[in-house]
């Protein structure tokens, strides 16, 4: 299997695939990070982990992917299609490819699973997305947690599920692609306006009045371009919500808190909100 990608979400999905039985290859620009990775260990992003010895890393597009029954795109959402063009000719035709990203792209408002799909060439039948209430850092110390793996081809989300189900992982299917991803992307806004509002000393009130609105309008939203109301319900809707607006682990949450504070100095994580008027039309 083969991960595109080695963030701290990266690093930490091989580890859970690595705890499944996989063995993982991972590829990376970074020659210092691939270095740790293949001496056990990703200092940048998980200080003091150590990886499991079935993970190794590359610089090079075709040896991450040769012979992968898997691709899994654990890239930042504005760097992936400018990053996938080279993989196009060296993904063997008919893998499926599994993205951990969220967010939508800054310009064209497209999902991730659509920027993947240009990029590729590949149709809807090969992809899938993961959502959840997933903090890598709990993650990789094997603390247990539960994801949504969303594909319209039931066959891939199912397989993909077996791939990543370890004592600690629990993947659940959905066909519902749209809502997974667009719960996985309007949660951030809502954590920033939750850390925001705590930044400022507001309290419990507000900011359950915030998850639970907030909730509502993520999933009017999703049903407008096609998503089923019970995913929002779920893990990939509310469990993520959760998680991401009531941990500091949380970017989006600490982002918020810093600008309730006034002393926001960096961008937050893929949470602008923005119309889809043309996924809607496409999806019906």
């Amino acid at each position: 299997m083969a991960i595109l990608g080695t963030g701290a979400w990266g690093t930490t999905f091989a580890q859970v695939l690595a705890h499944a039985g996989r063995t993982v290859t991972m590829w990376g620009r970074n020659r210092e990070t691939v270095k740790q990775i293949n001496g056990g260990s990703n200092d940048k992003y998980l200080p003091g982990r150590r990886l499991c010895h079935t993970i190794s890393a590359t610089t090079d597009p075709a040896s991450a992917v040769a012979d992968a029954d898997l691709v899994v795109v654990a890239l930042p959402t504005q760097t992936i299609r400018g990053t996938l063009a080279q993989f196009r000719p060296v993904i063997s035709e008919g893998t499926p490819v599994l993205s951990l990203a969220k967010g939508l792209e800054d310009g064209s408002n497209k999902l991730v699973t659509d920027i993947i799909s240009e990029s590729l060439g590949i149709g809807a039948d090969q992809l899938a997305a993961l959502s959840g209430p997933n903090l890598a850092s709990e993650i990789i110390e094997c603390q247990p947690t539960a994801t949504v793996i969303a594909s319209e081809n039931e066959q891939i989300g199912s397989a993909i599920a077996q791939a990543c189900h370890n004592a600690y992982f629990r993947p659940y299917l959905s066909t519902d692609l749209i809502g997974c991803e667009i719960a996985g992307a309007t949660k951030n806004v809502i954590a920033v306006a939750v850390g925001a509002a705590e930044g400022l000393g507001w309290g419990a009130n507000t900011r359950t009045t915030l998850i639970t609105r907030g909730l509502a309008e993520m999933t009017r939203f999703g049903i407008a371009l096609g998503a089923r109301p019970d995913t929002f319900a779920g893990l990939a809707g509310m469990g993520d919500l959760i998680a991401t607006c009531s941990s500091k682990l949380s970017r989006n949450y600490s982002f918020g808190y810093r600008i309730g504070q006034g002393k926001a100095s960096t961008k937050p994580t893929n949470c602008r909100p923005a119309s889809l008027r043309a996924r809607k039309q496409h999806s019906h």
